[in-house]
């Protein structure tokens, strides 16, 4: 190796260039995962600052069509750069991710779903949603019939021109993962799933494919370790972003729940303290689903305003456990994943 004189280089100082450019391309790789996917693993709170600053000036106000006794929900923001589509979960429907409206009366805005939906059309992502025919999503029957939808409902709003990217979450994320397979995404997002890549037999030519997991869930993680490793070596451009538990603290729910009083949320936290239902650094110390928390708020005569809250403060708990829900709280990872992949 020699600089412009012609001089040959110091044997120690081409072991030390050899050793630093490794470096030096790691650190940038590094720096380029936290910028695009903004992953916070050593504070978990910093989870909540995530995705909210653009959603203040977001409205829902979606339009529901029932399409040969399927559901479809959608909206649709000015000048749309892309379309996303949303798959619910087990015991879902499109209804869940829209609040309740004039042009939705049905609609009940779960805060998750609803958050994620806001993020989308700040970023001018039309999103439009299908309800499942059954409890969950079938992967045989259903694929053909949502994707005939989502072409029919493409083509009806002249949006053809537009990339497609997928979100689904638990039943939702095997069913995103399946149609997939069979029409052109130009990413996916699969959470709280692991897929089902072995059933597809899984190309180069898959779309790029982020994992948004709970790695609580032990047994899922290990299968979604095993997918990625499966992909990389196909050639799918593939990453993860794991959502780890959240303490509660007195404004918790308030500041996730619409219309939840901040007095209510301060009651709940306390009660939830003297009933050792969180230990002493606010971490629930069991589900959401098992603690017996409405039965506390009965013993207590602590009531809420709108029974819809008990759904609402449910799929909180469920996410400060970190086991097992849809999760609003890696919008902007989620979505810059999208955007980087938007063709």
């Amino acid at each position: 190796m020699y600089n412009k004189s012609g001089t040959k280089w110091p044997k120690r100082f081409t072991k030390m260039h050899n050793i630093r450019l490794p470096l030096f391309i790691a650190i940038i790789t590094l720096i380029f995962v936290i910028l695009v996917l903004g992953i916070d693993k050593e504070n978990p709170n910093s989870q909540l600052r995530l995705g909210l600053e653009n959603k203040k000036d977001t409205s829902l106000d979606p339009t529901v069509k029932i399409l040969n006794g399927t559901e479809v929900i959608w909206q649709i923001p000015d000048s749309p750069r892309s379309i996303l589509f949303i798959a619910h979960g087990c015991n879902g429907r499109a209804a869940n991710f829209w609040d309740k409206s004039p042009n939705c009366d049905h609609c009940v805005g779960l805060p998750e779903e609803r958050a994620i939906v806001m993020e989308a059309l700040a970023r001018k992502f039309a999103v439009v949603a299908v309800s499942s025919r059954g409890k969950c999503w079938s992967l045989m029957k259903e694929t053909l019939l949502v994707e005939r939808v989502i072409k029919w409902w493409v083509k009806k709003q002249n949006l053809e021109s537009l990339p497609l990217v997928a979100l689904g979450a638990s039943s939702g994320g095997y069913f995103v993962s399946m149609l997939a397979s069979k029409m052109k995404f130009s990413s996916i997002v699969v959470m709280i799933a692991e897929g089902v890549f072995e059933d597809i037999g899984v190309t180069k030519d898959y779309p790029p494919t982020l994992f948004v997991h709970m790695p609580k869930d032990k047994r899922r993680k290990k299968m979604i370790d095993a997918n990625l490793e499966v992909m990389r070596r196909e050639g799918v451009d593939v990453a993860e972003v794991k959502c780890l538990e959240l303490p509660l603290s007195p404004s918790f729910l308030a500041d996730r729940v619409p219309g939840l009083d901040r007095k209510i949320s301060v009651e709940l936290f306390d009660m939830f303290k003297e009933k050792g239902f969180v230990d002493e650094k606010g971490y629930l110390v069991n589900d959401g689903r098992v603690i017996p928390w409405k039965e506390a708020m009965s013993e207590r005569k602590l009531s809420l305003a709108n029974k819809v809250l008990v759904k609402y403060i449910q799929e909180e708990l469920n996410l400060a456990f970190g086991y097992h829900e849809m999760t609003s709280l890696q919008s902007e990872q989620i979505f810059n994943w999208f955007e980087s992949h938007l063709s």
